[in-house]
């Protein structure tokens, strides 16, 4: 079987497969020797462009179409199927467009693109700068992840204690705050479920999403702060809502360490408050070092402080009180600090960084089939 005649030589032509059975599903993805192309039928006419997206290498061709326009199924970015042209603004962004040919009933694919993928440049986002630690004293920056209403606060019990934790690091420390339910940020979105590599650093939401406020956590955790102390209420025996939500974003972080052997958390430190009306303060400390552990934070002896009344103390308005009159629990704020601050000077004390070393019963995965399909489809 041949090519029908045209002007291109006979070796530039691969044939991909029978054209009936392409009109059987609007998009197939098709290896062109070391290439992988969509191959798209709808309304009586083919398309044929590179299958891989030119955002992060998504696999174009397993994601659906919206009208004549492929969509990447790991982030949503959209290609024409035809013209292989960025969506409506994104013009400039250009996948590899493939001549064909219909012949003897085969669908045959120029070898050679006849127009060549181009990626519209991209400004790099802030957070992907490299990391490195500017001068200057001590930073320790406190993460509430309390949920309440913002028109009619009520007295919280972690948050007063992170804000004395805060108050006496301020004496000789750089200090700063976030609340979690001061911040509009989207709830993770499962994509390391679609593929390892389509969770990004920064997150894929956060680059996509200018209004996503998560990046102040990015920022803080990554760039600015030595000592991180977070504090949380218990909730069902387990660390709040928010904080979950927040923990969830942060996968970003310890996947870089999976997928591409890129630790963003080096000589950084990280204590926890931990309060609430009912028991279950050691699980609640436990879930939270192991995965701050995970992330790369070192933690001091004693790294937490807790109140609790345990389970039978239902009276809310006793638990309150005791948090408000208790000196005993602001030193031990105090004394969290202390400790945090110390190790933290004493891990930036050292000559150089840490040297890398390989995690205790797990190792990054270079993920080498994706990586090697990612590099072969250009």
């Amino acid at each position: 079987m041949s090519p029908p005649a045209c002007d291109t030589p006979e070796s530039e032509w691969q044939d991909v497969g029978a054209a009936d059975a392409f009109q059987e599903a609007e998009v197939r993805e098709v290896e062109l020797g070391s290439r992988k192309i969509a191959v798209s039928f709808k309304n009586g006419t083919f398309g044929v462009v590179s299958a891989t997206c030119n955002h992060v290498g998504g696999p174009l061709a397993q994601g659906p179409l919206d009208g004549d326009y492929l969509v990447c199924p790991w982030h949503n970015w959209k290609f024409h199927r035809i013209t292989g042209a960025g969506e409506p603004g994104y013009e400039d962004d250009q996948l590899s467009r493939y001549d064909f040919r219909i012949g003897d009933g085969r669908l045959w694919v120029r070898g050679r693109p006849a127009v060549l993928r181009h990626r519209k440049p991209q400004k790099g986002h802030p957070l992907a700068r490299s990391v490195r630690r500017e001068p200057g004293p001590i930073r320790v920056v406190g993460i509430s992840t309390t949920a309440m209403d913002a028109a009619t606060p009520r007295y919280s019990t972690s948050d007063a204690l992170l804000e004395a934790a805060l108050e006496h690091a301020g004496v000789a420390c750089e200090t700063k705050t976030i609340k979690l339910n001061d911040l509009k940020f989207s709830t993770c979105e499962g994509y390391y479920s679609k593929s390892a590599h389509a969770c990004t650093w920064p997150c894929s939401i956060t680059q996509m999403r200018p209004d996503d406020q998560l990046d102040r956590v990015y920022e803080a955790l990554v760039h600015w702060a030595d000592v991180v102390l977070i504090s949380t209420p218990i909730r069902w025996g387990a660390a709040s809502a928010l904080y979950f939500k927040m923990a969830e974003r942060l996968n970003c972080i310890q996947n870089q360490i999976t997928i591409r052997n890129n630790i963003l958390i080096r000589d950084k430190v990280a204590g926890f408050i931990i309060t609430g009306g009912q028991d279950n303060i050691q699980a609640v400390a436990g879930q939270m070092m192991t995965f701050f552990s995970e992330l790369g934070f070192s933690f001091p002896q004693f790294p937490y402080i807790a109140h609790s009344r345990g389970w039978t103390a239902e009276d809310m308005e006793q638990n309150v009180a005791d948090v408000k009159n208790s000196r005993e629990l602001r030193a031990g704020a105090a004394a969290l600090v202390d400790r945090s601050v110390n190790l933290s000077r004493c891990l930036l004390s050292r000559e150089g960084p840490m040297e890398h070393m390989a995690r205790g019963g797990r190792k990054a995965h270079a993920l080498d089939v994706e990586i090697a399909a990612s590099h072969g489809a250009k």
